[in-house]
């Protein structure tokens, strides 16, 4: 099936999830806008990677419905399960590499599964996702445990483009990493962003990606979205969670850093 890129990427009506008795999420609501980058903070234990693997379908939602380019994720057939799932990239904390294999192996994987080109394109495809996203081409022949942790998260995100995806899930990409290599990635995902066409979702804790990279950020507390917006309007929330996390001094003083830039 063809999807209508010109629809919102994603929206989600009434989302429910559990596990058991335990209601993480309840009349969750939530549209991306093309080509913008969200950050979705929350505190421990709201469910933000349960909401991520909700969106990428590796859970089943317990109730709502979640659309993609105007698509009900529940009405598609397996096959367009399949599409669909092509069009969605997705790095895990820390990169999820496979061990045993190389930086253009772990790239190569995606493609093996899911195309039919022949072994010497995919080869120059995932070396041009190595170019892509700032590594140099030797990294390609490394395994992952020759690689530094930044290596690694721009490896992962190497695999996770490799079908050319629409939408990017991103689960704190820049955790672990030094302020230096921390700025670089969030100006990676902007050029990306722009380079691609991507729509990005990112699960973060990293209060300068949120005031350098996000064009929006989106608000989980009390099972929902309470949220989502531009950060001006987001500063002036009410909500105390909001206050008490964008109020405290390592935001204020990322957000004088922003002002002064």
């Amino acid at each position: 099936m063809e999807f209508d890129f010109s629809l919102p990427p994603m929206e989600v009506k009434g989302l429910r999830t559990q596990f058991g008795e335990n209601v993480v999420h309840e009349n969750l609501n939530f549209t991306m806008k093309g080509q913008e980058i969200v950050g979705l903070v929350g505190g421990s234990g709201t469910g933000k990677t349960v909401l991520m693997n909700t969106l990428l379908g590796l859970k089943s939602a317990d109730g709502g419905d979640v659309y993609y380019f105007g698509q009900n994720r529940k009405n598609l057939l397996p096959a367009e399960i399949q599409s669909l799932n092509n069009q969605m990239g997705v790095l895990f904390q820390g990169g999820a590499l496979f061990s045993s294999m190389t930086v253009r192996e772990n790239i190569m994987v995606p493609l093996r599964e899911h195309t039919d080109l022949s072994v010497s394109l995919m080869r120059e495809l995932a070396d041009m996702k190595v170019h892509l996203v700032g590594l140099p081409p030797h990294a390609a022949t490394l395994y992952p445990s020759d690689l530094s942790g930044g290596m690694r998260k721009r490896a992962g995100l190497a695999r996770s483009l490799a079908l050319d995806p629409k939408l990017l899930f991103l689960d704190e990409p820049t955790a672990g990493l030094d302020p230096i290599g921390a700025s670089a990635f969030d100006q990676l995902i902007l050029e990306l962003r722009d380079a691609m066409d991507l729509t990005v979702l990112i699960i973060t804790h990293d209060l300068d990606t949120l005031f350098t990279t996000c064009d929006r950020v989106a608000v989980l507390v009390d099972k929902h979205i309470a949220i989502a917006d531009t950060l001006p309007k987001v500063l002036k929330s009410k909500h105390a969670w909001i206050q008490e996390y964008f109020g405290g001094p390592r935001s204020r003083a990322a957000l004088a850093a922003g002002a002064n830039e």
